[in-house]
């Protein structure tokens, strides 16, 4: 019974902050600069006013970049017409269109594959429509004038560390051989079996797929669709097309460039429930805890009230 209830309130609250993020329709489109950065999402008609919300606060304190879309097959011709009349006739693709190759199909793999590709012409920003950029980014700007991929972390602790590492930590509980282990705890241990030509010493960090840069590289998505086929060979076909083992590929691509940036979780992080920092610049309302304490309101209403200016 205090699990119906806690859903009824849920989604009251989610009808509460969709109600509140439609003045987001009353601020100044966004202009895009077609200067070689490309902010990149999936989404659908029922996160359009989150997202405009997410989107324009980014761009807002990044100053840069296009926008592009993955229509996750659920955006109406009313919803188009609202996007390109506020993020300047964005690119918006379609998701059945998404060649996977050898990799998952779902669970976020066509977001991942997208933009993958994209970036092999242009810088490109993944960003989840449940996100709010609350104050200037210089860490990003910086990553991208230097070329750096970036990730925001999963938590606090996390670091970019040898993937055997990464292997050797995990509990049993977490282990591949717990048929209970979700799949994102099963491939991280055993990413010391991982074998990919040309990559000897793989790294690793837990990052975060709802917000991470990727820099150009005429490579795309080479290296995501072997870790995917090593992956599979480690797991099972079945096991790693389960949910979540877009997010460990997104981490591993990152942790492997060059000189990836893990962004200093002090200013960019994932709200858990607990007061965010005064000198938050971008917070990411995951799912579980997203309405609580009315963070995520306060947040969407400051950003348009700065929008609006």
């Amino acid at each position: 019974m205090l699990e119906i209830g806690a859903k009824i309130l849920h989604k009251a609250k989610a009808r509460m902050h969709l109600h509140r993020a439609r003045a987001v329709l009353d601020t100044p489109p966004l202009r895009p600069l077609d200067d070689g950065v490309v902010i990149f999402s999936m989404i659908g008609s029922r996160v359009l006013l989150p997202y405009l919300v997410a989107v324009k606060s980014l761009h807002r304190q990044l100053g840069r970049g296009r926008v592009a879309i993955l229509d996750d097959g659920t955006l109406t011709a009313a919803d188009r017409q609202v996007l390109a009349a506020h993020l300047g006739e964005p690119e918006i693709r379609q998701i059945d269109a998404v060649d996977c190759g050898p990799c998952p199909r779902g669970g976020t793999w066509e977001r991942l594959l997208t933009l993958l590709d994209l970036r092999r012409d242009a810088y490109v920003i993944q960003l989840d429509s449940d996100t709010v950029t609350t104050g200037p980014v210089p860490e990003v700007v910086h990553a991208i004038a230097q070329a750096r991929s970036f990730t925001l972390r999963g938590d606090a602790d996390a670091e970019l560390v040898p993937a055997a590492e990464i292997a050797a930590r995990k509990p049993p509980e977490y282990h591949r051989d717990n048929p209970a282990a979700h799949v994102q705890g099963a491939i991280e241990s055993v990413l010391d079996e991982v074998r990919i030509e040309g990559l000897s010493s793989p790294r690793y960090a837990r990052g975060c797929s709802g917000f991470a840069g990727f820099a150009p590289a005429a490579s795309g998505r080479q290296l995501a669709e072997r870790f995917s086929q090593e992956a599979e060979r480690l797991l099972g076909r079945a096991r790693w097309e389960q949910w979540g083992s877009e997010q460990v590929t997104s981490n591993f691509v990152i942790a492997n460039e060059p000189d990836p940036l893990l962004l200093p979780y002090d200013r960019y992080l994932n709200f858990w429930n607990e007061p965010l920092p005064p000198e938050a610049a971008f917070v990411h309302f995951i799912g579980t805890y997203r309405y609580h304490r009315g963070a995520y309101a306060a947040a969407t209403q400051r950003a348009i009230a700065a929008l609006a200016r």
